[in-house]
């Protein structure tokens, strides 16, 4: 059954690979999302100016992602960081830090709708802390079992930020 939570929502995606576009659009195309498809920061910014969006997909590297991360942050429009270029612990500590929501590797593509549903539903903190009990192994493979440890005080500080309550919960 398609998340409801999805269904009539206005999502901006913006990445400058057509192809990953056309794999967002169709990973949706049965939830009912309106999407907005934009190529570059310009393009980004005038829509984000003049139209009202649920939520925005931003890609980190082609489109200037951390720029429009901090502009949609500014608008209160929840962000999903999308990359594959830029999947680093680094840029992931970046996103936090601007406010995204969720960071999603391009390779979990085909998890997009169950993972923006969740991202719709849930609170800042439980957002992460759902994302990190289902990507954190994945994020331990590609940047390395001790990936962590070089921003300690930051990760320790985060998780205990994550420590929430159901009450976090954001009703539909």
């Amino acid at each position: 059954m398609p998340p409801e939570l999805l269904k009539g929502r206005q999502i901006l995606a913006v990445d400058d690979e057509k192809d990953v576009l056309d794999v967002l659009e169709e990973e949706l195309q049965d939830y009912g999302v309106r999407i907005e498809r934009v190529y570059s920061y310009e393009e980004a910014i005038a829509q984000m100016s003049s139209l009202t969006y649920d939520l925005v997909i931003l890609d980190i590297m082609g489109v200037s992602g951390f720029e429009l991360l901090e502009y949609a942050a500014a608008k209160k429009i929840p962000v999903v960081m999308l990359t594959a270029h830029a999947l680093s612990s680094q840029y992931l500590k970046k996103s936090v830090e601007l406010g995204a929501r969720a960071y999603l590797p391009k390779d979990q593509l085909g998890q997009i709708a169950p993972f923006l549903e969740e991202t719709m539903a849930l609170s800042y903190q439980s957002g992460w802390k759902s994302l990190f009990s289902k990507l954190g192994a994945h994020f331990g493979t590609r940047f390395g079992p001790e990936w962590r440890k070089t921003e300690k005080e930051f990760w320790e500080r985060f998780e205990k930020d994550l420590e929430v309550s159901e009450s976090n919960i954001i009703q539909p």
